[in-house]
């Protein structure tokens, strides 16, 4: 039976990447609420997080690195993180860490990832630690960019060598974004730099604060929208795909 080729948008930065039988899990936050925030979106099927091959972790913010998610996975779970982490995770009791660097490349079955500049700061708040910010570029019969938290920079032209899918941060959790992340004319800029077959909208519809939804509700759903208008007017060969929480693209 072949292997199935899919990614699942599961929310925020959390992804499932399913490529030539290997299940990867991106920046796992499975639980309804992070400290102040509160997910928007339906809960995570725990079909989603089962089997599990490897976790890639972008950056030690709490949005991205959630230690609780982390041990429903399990301590014995394979972590990929950004250099400075390890001794960050080693005394939450997880031991099963390897730490890149931009230019690092690990093999995980069938499928190469190579690490990436990301144009972001890596503190972990309150008191944690200060580590690198990570894209990742995984390879096995198609090639998927998960930039992690960044702004624009000019390395992601080198990236765009047969690029067949960019998953592209378009939005955060608040009102307003911070330096270091795209919005979406930011993100349609990207794909002028990546030139990827295929691009997806992530970080959007998932966790807001608590009070968030009286104010401006709109922003729950418009950047993904925005976003595609955008890159129409940019990159109109880039074939965009608006994924819902918890829905799929075949990679066939």
């Amino acid at each position: 039976m072949a292997a199935l080729n899919q990614i699942t948008y599961i929310g925020h930065a959390t992804l499932l990447v399913e490529m030539d039988g290997v299940r990867l899990l991106t920046d796992p936050v499975l639980r309804d609420g992070v400290a102040h925030l509160q997910r928007r979106s339906m809960p995570v099927r725990r079909s989603l997080y089962q089997d599990i091959d490897a976790v890639l972790i972008s950056h030690l913010h709490r949005d991205h690195l959630d230690i609780p998610s982390l041990r429903i996975l399990g301590r014995e779970t394979n972590l990929i993180l950004p250099a400075g982490s390890v001794d960050f995770l080693l005394k939450k009791g997880f031991s099963n860490i390897k730490e890149m660097s931009a230019g690092d490349t690990t093999k995980i079955g069938a499928v190469s990832i190579l690490a990436t500049h990301a144009e972001h700061h890596g503190k972990h708040p309150p008191f944690g630690p200060t580590a690198d910010c990570l894209g990742f570029l995984i390879k096995g019969s198609q090639t998927v960019y998960i930039p992690g938290d960044t702004d624009l920079f000019p390395g992601m032209a080198d990236l765009a060598n047969d690029l067949d899918i960019a998953l592209l941060p378009v939005w955060g959790w608040g009102f307003n974004l911070g330096p270091g992340h795209m919005n979406p004319q930011r993100a349609a800029e990207a794909l002028t730099l990546l030139r990827p077959r295929i691009a997806i909208p992530i970080h959007w519809g998932t966790f807001y604060p608590r009070w968030f939804g009286w104010f401006r509700p709109s922003l729950m759903v418009e950047p993904p929208q925005l976003f595609c208008k955008e890159a129409a007017k940019r990159m109109p060969k880039v074939i965009i795909h608006i994924l819902k929480p918890g829905s799929s693209l075949s990679l066939s």
